[in-house]
């Protein structure tokens, strides 16, 4: 007689071998709901670290109403727009790594909260510290700073009031905070510009009570302001460029990906307009035996950007299956003379994080 035990009726998701090791690695779906919530008309807004980008991206390809808050002048063309980073997000914040970052930018837009690093200008013009890659080339003058500081963050308002969706990735733990108010940096002060000073930019490398608490007030605050918004989340596949902890690099990779992701876990069971999707599971396991990642192991290629956007839209997206999601050809890409070039060069996106690197 065979014996009965609780794993006898799970279906094919719950089982490795039928789900992950005898599927095709490019089939491999690990999502086992279908929501599919989000309308055409739907306003889909995008926020978070370099990764995040690509959903972007695809979004504006696939028909649906990716929602851009923030647009440059009309009387100034494309080209312009996309120097100066019109686009990349829906509003022009540039990379949000941190749920400390993303809460602060609420408070900026709602709660008039104002940094007392309010400006930096070291090499002769005008830098946002908490945006020091957003204006290329920096403000000519402190007024002119704050003229598009204060439009970014009326578009900001807009946004949050707005949205139907809000699609976060999140990326590190990692960050850089000022002892005086504790704003938090996208970025280490000195490596874009600003002076790095060790007694008022102070290392953290955030908890995961630190994140959960901080992606607890968000949404309780998204929340007060748009009831109607749905939030879905996604950790960011890229690792980390450089840590500052005193160890190796893939074990602080290790330990902000972890945290994020059971962070991500924990938001989906306390609220009900929390949404996980999985594109860190589907670039990340082993199913992809690590194709999906470029010549220097950490940006996805386009492969991996297709794989994330066919699971995406046939679990979320409601009238477009995935393989109608149109995709650019390679051969747009100019100056790659090789397919892998062209892939890496298709892919590239603007990550502030990357600067760290730089030793010149």
């Amino acid at each position: 007689m065979v014996s009965r035990h609780p794993y006898k009726e799970l279906p094919d998701y719950a089982f490795w071998s039928r789900s992950v090791s005898r599927v095709s690695s490019g089939d491999v779906d690990p999502v086992t709901t279908s929501p599919r919530f989000i309308e055409r008309h739907h306003l889909i807004a995008t926020a978070g670290s370099c990764f995040a980008q690509h959903l972007a991206r695809r979004l504006r390809q696939s028909g649906y109403s990716y929602y851009v808050a923030e647009n440059i002048h009309p009387v100034l063309n494309d080209d312009v727009g996309k120097e100066q980073n019109y686009g990349l997000f829906s509003a022009r914040y540039g990379n949000i790594y941190t749920a400390r970052q993303l809460l602060q930018l609420y408070k900026r837009a709602f709660q008039d909260f104002r940094p007392v690093d309010d400006h930096w200008n070291t090499t002769g013009v005008f830098v946002d510290p908490l945006r020091p890659t957003t204006q290329p080339g920096g403000y000519r003058t402190l007024a002119e700073l704050v003229r598009d500081r204060d439009y970014h963050l009326s578009c900001v308002r807009e946004m949050f009031q707005k949205l139907d969706f809000f699609i976060f990735t999140l990326g590190l733990t990692e960050a850089w905070l000022n002892s005086e108010d504790g704003t938090v940096y996208p970025i280490c002060p000195g490596v874009v510009d600003g002076r790095f000073d060790s007694g008022k930019h102070v290392f953290c490398n955030f908890s995961y009570d630190d994140v959960l608490d901080d992606m607890r007030d968000f949404l309780r605050l998204l929340s007060n302001i748009n009831p109607k918004a749905k939030v879905i989340l996604t950790v960011s596949p890229v690792p980390l460029v450089a840590t500052k902890e005193d160890r190796h690099v893939l074990v602080s990779t290790t330990y902000s990906k972890s945290v994020l992701r059971v962070v991500c876990d924990t938001l989906t069971r306390q609220f009900e307009n929390v949404h996980y999707f999985p594109s860190y599971e589907i670039i990340t396991g082993p199913h992809a035996r690590g194709r999906y990642y470029g010549e220097d192991l950490r940006e996805i290629d386009e492969a991996g950007v297709d794989h994330v956007m066919r699971v995406f839209a046939r679990h979320f997206l409601s009238q477009s299956p995935a393989e109608e999601l149109p995709k650019v050809p390679p051969t747009a890409v100019p100056g790659a003379t090789s397919v892998q070039q062209i892939a890496q060069q298709f892919v590239e996106v603007e990550c502030d994080e990357a600067r760290l690197e730089k030793r010149e």
